[in-house]
């Protein structure tokens, strides 16, 4: 048998890992062990692949495999880490289950990826954070597979940028990137979309017309959001998966599809499956290698980066410059992203319209963006106008009609609004403003939703304001309905 180097264990587990040692001296399988950092920079060291078998440890696994992309890892522990070079987990600690993931490691190699590429896809997929660099991680990996790939996550997500960067680095990137929104066309032409069809196939078909999989030969057919494709056209797309053979509509001569297949959903599939609007065995042709874009709200670390590359991208359109201060970046930071990264990029658009050449401030942002942000001449009637659109009953379409609390130095804060809400005393100790509100807002939006038996509508109605501007708190501050 032969090996990949030898083998390092680190584990703090002394029993499993003496256990480890045992079998793999039993297969004459040369190994290390230990779970130090001198061990951690042996391995730093070693130019060959090493196998790492990687249990109880003081160091977090996803850095472990990013940083040692040229070893090759196999957990002891179940774990939801996902990496080219982690092969699996070890959950049976038996000679065979052991011998059959060496065996695994003793096949591997390093994905290798060009710089020129990974510049590339770090253009097109901006962003540091962990979510991102797993996202980066997992499309070297299957890019120079032919495994289909199936794409999850919220709509604006850009789904299809991970698509395009996935062709780039695959065998295919000479051939063509044919995308198709199978919820966007209606159920009778995708059918033709697709496949094709022949002259005289159908009324209006004058002449013969290639679909997407012939024009895709070569490259890549991006099938977006599949979940809205229609059950009878979910059979025939299953099909050509399986015999990678279709013909044109009205046609009887079988074309080859010599293309990657790439689909993208933002729909829960499976729930779909559960209540049969998607076929189960659609669903595990095309999910073979899943990958899920993080959406915004989960990587606003990212926002800077974004909102630079998103003004570059749009300054030719609209011939201006844009530039965002600190402040308003902070408080775009704030705001949770229903929309993900469409809704930025309509949002820098909006703002090269309405700011051309100017550094953005929170005050020039859109309302709802701006949340709980509190300009610099900010006055005591401001303040007391502020208190006073939480607390009255008139809720955001507040008026001023003198009915605000007047917390003047000789007054006492009340100690409750409407008999029920507790005012913190604020003389022992330092408290957040905006949290103490926060609160507040959360208790009586509670309030009126048990009142309301959890409509939402009705709650609406009687703390005075709209139920969509309801609707954005309660998912702001995750309140649910019940």
């Amino acid at each position: 048998m032969g090996f990949n180097g030898c083998v390092l264990i680190m584990d703090h587990n002394q029993e499993r890992r003496s256990r480890l040692e045992a079998i793999l001296s039993f297969m004459q399988v040369e190994w290390r062990s230990g779970s130090r950092a001198n061990d951690l920079a042996w391995l730093r060291e070693q130019p060959q692949t090493m196998t790492v078998l990687l249990g109880e440890t003081d160091f977090p696994l996803q850095p472990l495999l990013d940083e040692h992309s040229h070893h090759v890892f196999i957990s002891l522990r179940s774990t939801q880490c996902r990496a080219n070079n982690l092969l699996g987990t070890l959950s049976d600690l038996t000679y065979d289950e052991l011998t059959r993931l060496l065996h695994q490691a003793a096949q591997w190699r390093p994905v290798m990826v060009s710089d020129e590429q990974n510049e590339q896809l770090n253009h097109l997929l901006v962003g540091n954070s962990a979510g991102m660099q797993q996202v980066k991680s997992l499309i070297r990996q299957v890019a120079d597979k032919q495994a289909n790939v199936l794409l999850l996550g919220e709509s604006g997500t850009g789904k299809e940028v991970i698509a395009q960067a996935i062709h780039l680095l695959s065998q295919q990137s000479r051939g063509p990137f044919v995308p198709i929104n199978c919820g966007a066309i209606p159920a009778e032409l995708l059918e033709s979309e697709l496949f094709g069809h022949e002259k005289g196939a159908f009324t209006g078909a004058v002449a013969a017309r290639k679909g997407r999989f012939e024009l895709a030969d070569g490259g890549t057919l991006f099938l977006d959001e599949i979940g809205d494709m229609p059950l009878p056209m979910q059979v025939k797309l299953l099909r050509v998966l399986q015999e990678r053979t279709f013909e044109r509509v009205g046609g009887t001569r079988p074309i080859k599809a010599n293309v990657r297949i790439i689909a993208a959903t933002h729909r829960d599939l499976e729930q779909m499956i559960a209540e049969q609007r998607f076929r189960e065995d659609l669903y595990y042709r095309l999910n073979v290698f899943p990958i899920t874009a993080p959406p915004l709200r989960q990587r606003k670390d990212d926002l800077p980066l974004l909102l630079n590359e998103l003004i570059e991208r749009h300054k030719d359109t609209h011939q201006v410059m844009l530039s965002f201060s600190a402040p308003a970046v902070n408080t775009l930071q704030g705001y949770h992203w229903p929309g993900n990264v469409r809704e930025l990029s309509n949002l820098v658009e909006r703002m090269m319209i309405l700011c051309p050449g100017q550094r953005v401030e929170p005050a020039d942002l859109p309302e709802k963006y701006r949340g709980d942000y509190v300009p610099e001449s900010f006055d005591e009637m401001d303040e007391q106008a502020a208190l006073a659109s939480i607390f009255s009953s008139n809720g955001d379409d507040f008026e001023d009609d003198g009915a605000f609390f007047d917390f003047s130095p000789e007054e006492e804060a009340p100690a409750s609004v409407n008999g029920d809400l507790h005012i913190p005393d604020l003389t022992s100790e330092c408290y957040n403003l905006k949290d103490v509100l926060a609160s507040i807002e959360v208790e009586v939006i509670g309030k009126a939703l048990d009142a309301n038996d959890g409509i939402v509508a009705r709650a609406a109605e009687h703390l005075g304001m709209r139920r969509t501007t309801l609707v954005e708190k309660m998912k702001k501050y995750g309140i649910a309905r019940d």
